[in-house]
């Protein structure tokens, strides 16, 4: 298995279907790991007369996609290389292409792409990026550089589906994010219907005090049919 330039098992980057399936055409494995990554949802609202009362009242319009926003660092200044044939995979990843088979000017919509790191897996579109190129060497070639993404995902990760489990993905799990009173046991209750079950959520995040739970950490939940 490939490690970063720290020895860690690196994050990634690769294309995958509409369905979240893995393609195989791109994977930009990360030579430094984020130090953070940060997940965001907005609502939208619209805000009504509150009936004679101060307070207006407040209908719901929509919910807005979650999107993804990090940072990543890439180098080449030990060898020297143009640390650019890396950069430029991922800006594949927001290239459009012609359909020669339909009619003029029509394009076919970037890939989307999936970003894994250990437990999280966040299958997206990316919709924003801008590349920095920060150290270079005495002919000009550029050997380090930092690139901020922005991925959004427009479709729920609970529509898609299992994967193939011979294609070394394994099923597709979910992903969430605690928030303040959240319980292993109440999560489990929720997700299996048996409070009992924590322990499966336990071990497949490798947590050894089930009450060690902060708001903002992510779980992996295992799917109902992976746990006996």
């Amino acid at each position: 298995m490939p490690t970063t330039q720290g020895d860690l098992v690196p994050a990634r980057i690769y294309d995958v279907s509409e369905s979240g399936s893995e393609l195989g055409t791109i994977n930009i494995p990360c030579m430094f790991n984020p130090f953070e990554y940060t997940v965001n949802k907005s609502n939208t609202y619209e805000e009504k007369p509150g009936n004679g009362t101060d307070v207006p009242q407040v209908e719901f319009k929509k919910a807005g996609p979650q999107s993804l926003k990090l940072k990543l660092d890439f180098s080449t200044v030990d060898t020297g290389a143009d640390v650019s044939l890396i950069t430029n995979q991922l800006w594949k990843l927001m290239e459009t292409k012609s359909n020669s088979e339909g009619q003029d000017g029509e394009k076919i919509p970037p890939p989307w792409v999936a970003f894994e790191w250990g437990v999280f897996r966040f299958v997206s579109v990316i919709t924003q990026m801008s590349q920095k190129f920060t150290f270079f060497t005495k002919m000009g070639v550029p050997v380090r550089a930092t690139a901020d993404i922005t991925f959004t995902q427009y479709v729920d990760s609970n529509d898609y589906p299992a994967q193939n489990p011979t294609s070394g993905g394994g099923p597709i799990e979910r992903i969430r994010t605690i928030t303040a009173g959240d319980r292993l046991d109440l999560i489990a209750a929720e997700v299996y219907g048996d409070a009992t079950k924590w322990r499966h959520i336990a071990r497949r995040n490798n947590l050894r005090d089930p009450l060690a739970l902060r708001p903002g950490m992510l779980l992996r939940i295992p799917k109902p049919e992976t746990i006996s």
